[in-house]
């Protein structure tokens, strides 16, 4: 299984090649410079792996909730190495992909993900690690203030940078499920691919015209002269 993925949704950027199970990965903290390092992440990473893309198996991208510009540009470059090379794509989640890299370096099982939404909302999802180790959305994903968020009655950490933007309101919300919060938890491409080939073996990829972004904010996604 060989898989490239994509992650541009927050001041984050990265790009990663999953091959047989084992991750590369590039990532770089650069806000607003997404589209001038995007194209040579991918490049670094298939020119060291010895690949071209028409060698791949499949594609993935952090499909949102996200920046709009952001998830833009992932869902661009991808959509256009797909129609390039004529492969499938797999969609992922960027909170998914939060409480994936969680997952992957801890032992906790359950993470109560939150990112800034800006204009006094976070985007929120809780997810439980499966038997296989991935992340496993609990209900579903949402954009809401944070003191009004809906949880399961489970015990878990809280990760994301909306745990930095809204702390009390979230420790209150959920007061005595939460053991700690990491605020500092960005999502990765490494994540997307592991995320990404799994959805591929459970069949969840998609042709390219239909890889399309998920903003949570309908608002957001509207177009300019529809505001």
């Amino acid at each position: 299984m060989k898989l490239l993925a994509v992650e541009t949704s927050t001041e984050a950027c990265s790009a990663a090649l999953i091959i047989d199970g084992e991750v590369k990965e590039r990532f770089e903290l650069a806000p607003q410079k997404h589209t001038q390092l995007i194209l040579p992440m991918i490049d670094s990473l298939m020119a060291e792996a010895g690949l071209k893309p028409q060698q791949l198996d499949a594609l993935a991208f952090s499909r949102g909730p996200g920046s709009f510009t952001g998830v833009r540009i992932a869902t661009g470059v991808i959509q256009g190495i797909a129609l390039g090379a004529d492969l499938p794509v797999v969609p992922v989640s960027t909170l998914a992909a939060i409480a994936q890299d969680f997952f992957d370096r801890n032992d906790e099982n359950v993470a109560f993900v939150a990112m800034d939404a800006r204009m006094g909302e976070i985007f929120w999802g809780v997810y439980r690690r499966d038997e296989q180790g991935f992340a496993e959305l609990i209900g579903f994903e949402a954009v809401t203030p944070a003191d009004a968020v809906e949880f399961p009655d489970l015990i878990g950490v809280g990760i994301g940078s909306g745990w930095g933007v809204y702390p009390q309101e979230l420790m209150a919300r959920l007061a005595g499920r939460v053991s700690h919060y990491q605020a500092d938890m960005l999502p990765r491409a490494g994540a997307i691919a592991r995320l990404g080939a799994r959805g591929f073996e459970q069949g969840q990829a998609v042709a390219v015209e239909q890889a399309m972004p998920v903003y949570l904010r309908d608002k957001v996604a509207k177009k300019e002269s529809e505001r």
